[in-house]
């Protein structure tokens, strides 16, 4: 398995669709990465530029192909992704502001 720090643009007329989608859950049914891509969205930060930032973990080559064509693409443009080691990306953004405040609580470092 192998692990990412991914960042994005918002498509801001979109994230409240997100948001409501991260809150039912409805992302976690999807295999083989559900479960993976719903804790990586609710602990997603954002940086001062205004794009997204995250730490996600894929086995896709290349990376996110299957998250990036079921989920990703509908909310996010420019995704780009820097391998690192598990827990790294998280470490790196633990003092960002949330994109999603609500989730702010959530452990995100178990996925």
């Amino acid at each position: 398995m192998a692990f990412y720090i991914v960042t994005a643009v918002p498509k801001h007329d979109q994230l409240g669709e997100l948001l409501d989608r991260l809150r039912e859950n409805e992302f976690v049914s999807m295999r083989p990465f559900g479960v993976s891509v719903t804790v990586s969205l609710k602990g997603a930060r954002i940086q001062p530029d205004g794009t997204a930032i995250w730490e996600e973990e894929d086995y896709c080559s290349p990376p996110l192909a299957q998250e990036r064509a079921a989920v990703l693409d509908t909310y996010f443009d420019e995704l780009e992704v820097e391998r690192v080691e598990v827990g790294e990306g998280w470490k790196r953004i633990d003092d960002l502001p949330h994109l999603f405040p609500e989730f702010a609580e959530m452990p995100v470092n178990d996925t």
